[in-house]
């Protein structure tokens, strides 16, 4: 469904977060609780024992989602507060979905200065996200670009004691990774065994490389806007470097795409065309993940391997197997707070793919069916990813993730998993 300029305008008018109060003020003992005299004995219990700021403050189901503007959806650098509707949006969606309250961030004076002026100043952000984060119980960094966001990121997560997340980064790469999990089951293929190739190397294509390879892929060839990979090359950063292949550097997508099992796009609109994908193996998936417009339309896809069986995935809410980030991000953080986790490792990315792939083998609820009455709902090529409103994905994802962190040592609280899956349901 299509909307006007207007409607959505009318829509944020006022915007789309607040502050809510989860405890009563309405008395003159509710204030002295709630302030002061009361606050001090919170105060005083947080000097003497740090980790009780969990307990006794909001941090414990709190994120900040943090922004400069430098790489704002499709649109690009609009600045720091242009992004604040994105990252209202962010925040809603964290609530909804799995009930973390979540709130904005921007940072409007992280540019560089000189030679890189008008660019992210790494420093500048890990500067300001580590000033605000004893608030937090997490940070969701999110619309920063490539390559600053990569730094950004590492840094934080290293020099940091909570859940440090780049959306932009890894989430695509979550919910692209369950996507292809459920093409292998159907193909009857192990991954490492898939062809793959990947054309965009920005932050999501580095991070689906880096989580396919995680899961098992093996075969993964890459390209950015200059070419392939290559070893020989030497303008490629560090991140894209431990993706580069032994190949010549004038080997060609389509030469790459020959018998292959999957291409992933997170690059441009229409840089796929028919014959590319003819050249792919017998039962080939698409990932044409470019927004709005994707690297070729389904459309086309459809008149090119007419006859035969594939497997089509875009980034559009209005096809198919969308690889939507909402399926991801929520869940991470609930299984990651839920357990006062450090970090969110590659165990807990891995494992959350694995509970999306697994949710959408399952049948679907009616409640789900409800919801979207004009689509095959049963596990194959057009229903290979869960749908977003789906709420057994609180449960599988969250509790999965929380597993993963228990069980990979980054945990700094132990609970029951059976009890922890039945309260979130």
């Amino acid at each position: 469904m299509a909307f006007s300029r207007e409607d959505v305008l009318k829509y944020h008018k006022g915007g789309k977060v607040a502050v809510t109060l989860p405890k009563p003020l309405q008395t003159k003992d509710d204030l002295c609780l709630a302030y002061t005299p009361g606050v001090a004995h919170a105060v005083k219990e947080i000097a003497a024992n740090p980790s009780s700021v969990y307990d006794v403050t909001a941090k414990s189901n709190l994120v900040a989602v943090v922004s400069d503007g430098t790489a704002i959806l499709g649109l690009g650098d609009l600045g720091a507060t242009a992004s604040i509707p994105v990252m209202e949006g962010k925040a809603v969606l964290f609530k909804s979905f799995a009930g973390v309250d979540a709130w904005p961030v921007p940072l409007n004076a992280c540019r560089a200065g000189g030679a890189n002026v008008g660019k992210t100043d790494p420093e500048r952000v890990i500067a300001a996200v580590k000033a605000i984060a004893p608030q937090y119980g997490g940070i969701n960094l999110e619309d920063i670009a490539a390559p600053a966001c990569f730094e950004i990121e590492d840094r934080l997560d290293a020099e940091l004691d909570i859940p440090v997340f780049h959306d932009d980064q890894w989430g695509t790469a979550v919910i692209a990774l369950a996507g292809v999990m459920n093409f292998a089951t159907l193909a009857g293929k192990d991954l490492k065994v898939l062809k793959v190739v990947v054309n965009g190397a920005g932050a999501a294509g580095t991070r689906i490389a880096d989580m396919l390879k995680a899961a098992g892929v093996v075969d993964l060839t890459m390209f950015d806007i200059r070419g392939v990979l290559a070893t020989t090359r030497t303008d490629l950063s560090r991140q894209n470097a431990a993706h580069a292949r032994d190949v010549p550097e004038d080997l060609t997508r389509r030469a790459a795409l020959a018998g292959a099992d999957v291409f992933i796009g997170v690059s441009a609109a229409n840089v796929l065309s028919g014959d590319d994908v003819r050249a792919m193996g017998d039962f080939p998936a698409i990932f044409a993940m470019a927004n709005p417009d994707p690297e070729i339309t389904p459309e086309a896809v459809a008149k090119a391997l007419a006859g035969r069986r594939y497997v089509m995935v875009t980034g559009r809410s209005d096809y198919p197997n969308q690889i939507n980030n909402v399926l991801g991000f929520p869940y991470l953080f609930r299984g990651a707070l839920d357990v006062r986790a450090t970090t969110i490792n590659t165990a807990m990315k891995v494992a959350a793919a694995h509970a999306l792939a697994a949710l959408a083998r399952e049948p679907v609820t009616d409640e789900v069916k409800a919801l979207y009455p004009n689509e095959t709902l049963e596990f194959g090529t057009g229903y290979l990813i869960p749908k977003p409103f789906d709420r057994r994905l609180l449960v599988e994802v969250s509790s999965a993730v929380a597993a993963a962190a228990m069980d990979s040592g980054v945990a700094r609280q132990r609970i029951d998993l059976e009890a922890y899956r039945a309260a979130l349901a």
